[in-house]
Formats: C-alpha cells, sequence, structure tokens
C-alpha cells in the first residue's frame, strides 16, 4: 500500500468522505475500521485485512477482493456490483441487503453470514460455502451456485429463478416459499414438492 493512498484518511476524516476508488489496497490491514459509505468503486483490496470493519453501504463495485479476510465484517446495504470476492472468507459477515448482482464469490466462505436480502443476481458461487448462512428473501436468479454448500442454510421466500444449483449440498436447507423457475436446476433427485417450493411460469 501506498502512503499516499491512506492518508486521506486522517482523524478527521470522516468515512463517508473518504474515497479510495482505484486505489491499491492488496494486503492492507483495515481491521476493526470504520469503513461506512466509504468509495472503494474498482479499487485493489486482494488479501486485505477487512475483519470486524464497518463497511456499511460502502461503494466497492467492481473491488478486487480476492482472498480478503472479511469476517464479521458489516456490509450491509453495501454496493459490491461485480466485485471479485473469489476466495475471500466472510464467514459471520452482515451483507443483508447488499447489492452483489454478477459479483465473483466462486470458493468463497460466507458461513454463517447474513446475506437477508441480499441481490445477487447472476453472480457465481460455484463450490461456495454458504452452510447456515440465511438467505431470507434473497435474490438468486441466474445465480450459478453449481457444487454449493448450503447446508442448513435459510432460503426461505428466496428467488432461484434460472438459477443453477446443480450438485449443490442442500442438506437440511429451508427452502420453504421459495420462488423458481421450471429452468431452475437442482440437484439429481430433488423434490421440489417436498421442499414446499413455489414454481413460477418464466413465460409470464
Amino acid at each position: 500500500m501506498e502512503t499516499s493512498e491512506m492518508d486521506q484518511f486522517t482523524d478527521d476524516t470522516t468515512s463517508k468522505s473518504l474515497d479510495l476508488g482505484g486505489a491499491n489496497l492488496m494486503f492492507t490491514t483495515l481491521r476493526h475500521t470504520n469503513l461506512g459509505e466509504a468509495n472503494f468503486s474498482k479499487a485493489r483490496l486482494d488479501e486485505a485485512d477487512l475483519s470486524y470493519a464497518n463497511l456499511n453501504a460502502a461503494d466497492l463495485s467492481e473491488a478486487s477482493l480476492s482472498k480478503a479476510d472479511l469476517r464479521c465484517a458489516d456490509l450491509s446495504d453495501a454496493d459490491l456490483t461485480r466485485a471479485n470476492l473469489n476466495e475471500a472468507d466472510l464467514s459471520n459477515a452482515d451483507a443483508s441487503c447488499a447489492d452483489l448482482n454478477a459479483a465473483d464469490l466462486r470458493e468463497a466462505t460466507l458461513c454463517d453470514a447474513n446475506l437477508n436480502g441480499a441481490r445477487l443476481v447472476g453472480a457465481s458461487l460455484a463450490e461456495t460455502d454458504l452452510s447456515h448462512a440465511d438467505l431470507t428473501g434473497a435474490c438468486l436468479t441466474w445465480a450459478n451456485l453449481k457444487n454449493a454448500n448450503l447446508q442448513d442454510a435459510n432460503l426461505r421466500g428466496a428467488n432461484l429463478g434460472w438459477a443453477d444449483l446443480s450438485d449443490a449440498n442442500l442438506s437440511g436447507t429451508d427452502l420453504s416459499g421459495a420462488h423458481c423457475t421450471f429452468e431452475t436446476k437442482w440437484p439429481e433427485g430433488f423434490s421440489i414438492e417436498a421442499h414446499a417450493i413455489i414454481v413460477t411460469n418464466s413465460n409470464l
């Protein structure tokens, strides 16, 4: 990290005014830092330590967070559109109502994460660990959840239209009231009826 890029963040700087769009912050330690509403759009945060950080309503659109440590971080209402979170650790993170549309979360860890009401349209979640995660009311249309671990996750009322859950682990997953389309792909032998899933006609 170049000193000049973080010199902007002084004791007198509010996180809302912090503009680090496009900055190179790879390997930076920002643990427990208040970064709510800050601008990190297109920033490089690969392998950064953002555990326990406050990133509420922060702009992380198109940011690169590959292998970043986001454990217990507050990402509620954050903009993570098209962000790269490949292999990132978001265990116990709060990403409720966050915008993760088209985000790359392949092989990321989101066990026990709060994704209540999150938008994950077209997100890549292949081989992602979502065990015990709360995805109540989340929008996962067109999402790739192939080989994802959704064991004991809560997807009540989630939208899974056109999503690909091929070979996903749905053991103990609560899918009550979730919506899907005829095009939604499920693991072999999975019963939609047994899980009280609502099938929507995609032609309507």
